[in-house]
């Protein structure tokens, strides 16, 4: 880990001004971020309480034993700031990067899947999109057009005096019935976190408010290469796996491999991957499968097709260590951000026991 944030000191120093108050340093924001994730721990508020009496937390982060410890909405504002998706993506890079880390990588083989990711709304926020009036339509407040009469204007009520009632507010979290109502992302919007959608993997199982994390791993020993998130949809997966192989491995001219589940046999997608030299090992569907015997023919597809589980291992690490069942973040960009950086610390979880065996 030193070496990796050795080698990113030209971005770190970038992040720096010659004015204003004294910030934290990119280098131990980026250190805390990995502990939470490493060690669970649920909020920033309580990562701060356990740097107060936890050594080892200050010895890794760099905080002698007098040192203050920063306060957490100080902590969170410069963790929007400097690690954004762009600086999450580098320090995976660069721990992929490191001398020893390079043998363990295949630059041949891959494979590819994606993940739900709840997001921080709940179903009750789900909302119907307010209403856009036409702009020859007049609101309430507008003043009358010039060609009405003063005839045809309604005869104002007079007022009357008496006690006003109390407005009836409603509990915030009040029974919400929605049996019955036809709720869709084209017709409806969370007012928590207006990026999420509402998608479901099956049709056996319900809809929740999410985005999507995808994941590039190289086969050899499982080890996450690329890193994504994005809006959960539909042909989501598909255009991940595309941005990830060429950001990958831009302009490659060797045949690569890309093993996926069924959810990838599309057409469009498997032509994709063999105008950019890349092998698609995708599992077939039983019914027009876009995978023919010029594929499945060869050993290296039933290989690719075993090895591409292994992805699972790295996204159940990221739910039950890593705390990505349900983000607490909103905005994809938050979301984004946090999700590349939990599957670069899953890849430093797995190194000792691969450096040492």
């Amino acid at each position: 880990m030193n070496d990796a944030l050795a080698s990113l000191d030209a971005e770190f120093e970038a992040l720096y001004t010659n004015f204003g108050r004294p910030s934290i340093a990119p280098e131990r924001l980026l250190r805390a971020s990995l502990l939470q994730i490493l060690f669970s721990v649920r909020s920033e508020r309580q990562l701060m309480e356990q740097m107060q009496y936890n050594l080892l937390f200050r010895w890794f982060v760099g905080l002698g034993i007098d040192d203050e410890v920063w306060v957490p909405t100080v902590f969170t504002t410069n963790r929007d700031r400097l690690l954004t998706t762009e600086m999450s993506r580098k320090v995976m890079a660069a721990i992929l990067a490191h001398r020893e880390v390079v043998p363990l990588l295949s630059d041949e083989h891959f494979s590819v899947d994606g993940t739900l990711v709840k997001a921080w709304a709940s179903m009750k926020s789900f909302q119907p999109k307010p209403d856009v009036a036409p702009p020859d339509d007049e609101g309430p407040g507008d003043p009358p057009s010039p060609d009405t009469n003063a005839a045809d204007q309604p005869e104002q009520p007079q007022a009357e005096t008496g006690l006003m009632s109390l407005p009836t507010r409603l509990n915030r979290n009040s029974e919400v019935d929605f049996r019955g109502k036809k709720r869709s992302n084209a017709t409806h919007v969370s007012t928590t976190d207006p990026e999420a959608r509402l998608y479901k993997n099956s049709p056996s199982t319900g809809a929740m408010l999410c985005f999507i994390g995808h994941a590039l791993m190289e086969n050899r020993h499982g080890l996450i290469v690329q890193g994504d998130l994005t809006q959960a949809d539909g042909h989501a997966e598909r255009k991940a796996a595309l941005d990830m192989i060429h950001r990958h491995s831009p302009g490659s001219t060797r045949r690569l491999t890309l093993g996926a589940d069924k959810g990838f046999d599309a057409a469009e997608f498997v032509a994709d991957l063999r105008q950019a030299c890349v092998t698609p090992h995708v599992a077939q569907k039983s019914r027009h499968s876009a995978i023919d015997r010029r594929t499945t023919r060869h050993g290296g597809y039933a290989l690719s097709i075993k090895r591409r589980k292994r992805i699972e291992e790295a996204f159940g690490w990221a739910k039950t260590v890593g705390g990505m069942a349900q983000t607490v973040y909103r905005g994809l960009e938050r979301v984004r951000s946090r999700f590349i950086l939990t599957m670069a610390a899953n890849n430093l979880a797995r190194l000792p026991r691969l450096l040492a065996a």
